[in-house]
């Protein structure tokens, strides 16, 4: 065998297949450029894929929130060619000055990773600017979606969508510069559940924006995972009517369902039309909103803090009869040198009390709670008695954030001995110090959602769920389960019946304080209350729950500036009980009435008349 001429025939064919390759990369580089003039219009880009925002309903499935798609338009500023300012500008609605800036700033932000050039252009519109986008190479569309809004109801509740700032994108690796996050409402306590994760697909494209296949068979791309629905516990009826029974009204309205913790309807009012802080208007409308006079983006039912006034009364009742002090058919006369009070027959037990609303009663109520002869020194005894009451007022819920499913809610305030103690010093105040708070005035706080969980807490004779907007997660039959907990207050369940009786008698006897919401056919039981408010006209408020012996809502309504409970919010809380537990209004005439009051305006009218001082 010849080793050696076979070695040079391998080597000439080496040689041989050697200079084929160099002649043909000859060829490809410098003879034929169209090799050359394909990989200069090829080029990588990253596109990311958001998710479809979780979609939320109502307690009968119906869309409260929905998506609906817009685009980014985007430019890669090492793929932008020479081309027309003015027409590009024209085409897309913006200014050629604006234009070039944002072009200077995507360069400087970086030549190869894409910018935004416009943001959230609608679907038609950007149909229209798609079909020329070809002749502006570098420049390609994004596709996103914004929330909308079908009835239009329930702002504060919900929430919005906004840019995240420089500070969460540094906090939080999830999000980048020029992502939206939940604002406000359920967008923002759910925010990981809505939001789902986004996905991320690195595509080919040629010179004219063509998409020419996945990059390396899409070996580093990510799916994008929708994000989860919401089912919550709000009947989109009653929403809509609180809304409308409070227009040209301040105040807030808070429905349970007692059996289950579930709101059924949260109303602020003013309150303003959730589409108004969707997209690009946002900003603006923002602006516009927040200059208002009549603070349409306060949340009145989380945020606003009030004395309680009467309503405060059927508590103090319980932890008086638990503590002793008094027994169902214990009687005080309406002493007007207390504390003053409208004109009733006396009461002579807890239950007339209670639908006479009278006030030297509760005077004498509170008093024998604080002053219970524990220590000789009657500061001392005064700290005792109102440590205790303070104990007991807080397993109401009262004077504690309530554990609801948003955000920015406030908890009220029950004073106790720490908070009289800075206030006044130690052991230099007693009952004639605080008696104000007999009757709900003076330091007490409490907001509107409290208000309605303690009128579940009657209604369930003595135990609560912590109130909850979002009933399900991913599907209507995921229950959340932290909701599930039952709080039971400090009190001997026996004593609620005589509550209940004196609660019947304000709505449903002659002589009650709330006449106006009796429902023929349904036992409510309510107490009205009307706070004193040093700024203009007292506000007005009523809390209930029916029907009695089933009880299936729960119910506050607080009207700002509007005097006396039984005249606005009553009534309007009965037609909201109504339309829940009836599916229909048959009182017309008293809901033209409450349609049409406009208290904001008579607010405006109103002079309030300068107290003479009264004996204490």
């Amino acid at each position: 065998m010849n080793f050696e001429s076979r070695k040079y025939v391998l080597i000439a064919s080496v040689l041989f297949i050697a200079v084929v390759f160099l002649l043909r990369l000859f060829w490809i580089q410098v003879v034929d450029d169209k090799w050359k003039a394909t990989a200069a219009n090829m080029a990588e880009r990253k596109i990311t894929d958001y998710p479809a925002r979780g979609f939320i309903y109502d307690r009968s499935e119906r869309l409260l929130v929905a998506n609906t798609p817009v685009y980014d338009l985007m430019a890669v500023p090492r793929e932008v060619k020479a081309f027309d300012t003015v027409e590009f500008a024209k085409l897309i609605s913006v200014s050629v000055e604006d234009l070039r800036i944002r072009l200077k700033d995507a360069t400087s932000y970086s030549r190869y990773k894409p910018s935004v050039i416009e943001k959230q252009i609608p679907a038609d519109q950007f149909a229209a600017i798609s079909v020329h986008l070809h002749k502006y190479p570098g420049f390609y569309g994004q596709s996103r979606t914004l929330r909308t809004y079908p009835p239009r109801s329930a702002a504060h509740m919900l929430g919005y969508l906004s840019e995240v700032d420089a500070r969460k994108v540094e906090q939080d690796p999830y999000y980048k510069a020029g992502d939206v996050i939940g604002v406000g409402g359920l967008e923002q306590f759910y925010e990981p559940v809505l939001r789902g994760r986004r996905g991320v697909r690195y595509v080919l494209v040629d010179v004219h924006n063509n998409i020419k296949g996945s990059f390396k068979e899409g070996i580093y791309d990510t799916l994008a995972v929708e994000g989860q629905d919401l089912f919550t516990g709000i009947d989109l009826d009653i929403q809509r009517l609180g809304e409308q029974l409070m227009v040209n009204k301040k105040g807030s309205i808070a429905a349970i369902d007692p059996r289950t913790g579930e709101i059924l309807c949260l109303v602020s009012s003013p309150t303003y039309d959730p589409e108004l802080l969707v997209g690009r208007v946002r900003n603006t409308n923002y602006g516009v909103l927040q200059r208002d006079p009549i603070k349409p983006l306060f949340d009145r039912a989380l945020q606003a803090q009030y004395p309680p006034g009467s309503i405060f009364k059927i508590v103090q009742s319980l932890i008086a009869l638990d503590e002793g002090v008094i027994t169902p058919n214990t009687g005080f006369p309406c002493n007007k040198s207390l504390v003053g009070c409208h004109n009733h027959p006396g009461a002579g037990d807890i239950i007339h009390a209670i639908q006479y609303s009278c006030n030297p009663y509760f005077h004498q109520v509170f008093k024998r709670i604080v002053e219970q002869d524990k220590d000789k020194n009657r500061f001392k005894d005064a700290a005792l008695g109102l440590g205790e009451w303070e104990r007991r007022m807080h397993s109401f819920g009262l004077g504690q954030r309530p554990g609801i499913d948003l955000p920015a809610v406030k908890g009220g305030n029950i004073p106790g001995p720490a908070y009289y103690d800075r206030k006044y010093g130690k052991e230099r105040w007693a009952f004639s110090t605080i008696y104000s708070v007999s009757i709900g005035q003076g330091e007490v706080l409490v907001a509107p959602l409290q208000m309605a969980n303690l009128a579940a807490i009657f209604a369930n004779k003595g135990w609560y769920y912590d109130p909850h907007v979002v009933r399900a997660v991913g599907h209507p039959d995921s229950l959340q389960t932290r909701y599930l907990e039952k709080h039971v207050t400090d009190v001997d369940p026996k004593w609620y019946d005589y509550i209940q009786e004196g609660m019947r008698r304000v709505v449903e006897e002659p002589g009650g304080t709330a006449r106006q919401a009796r429902i023929e056919g349904i036992t409510v039981c309510g107490k009205t209350g009307t706070a004193e408010n040093p700024h203009g006209k007292d506000h007005a408020v009523f809390v209930a729950f029916a029907p009695m012996d089933d009880p299936q809502i729960a119910i506050a309504v607080y009207v700002e500036n509007s005097g006396f409970g039984g005249t606005w919010a009553a009534p309007i809380a009965s037609l909201l009980i109504e339309q829940y537990l009836t599916d229909s209004i048959a009182r017309p005439d008293l809901m033209k009435r409450m349609l049409e009051a406009d208290l904001i305006a008579a607010e405006k009218n109103y002079v309030k008349p300068v107290k003479k001082p009264r004996r204490r």
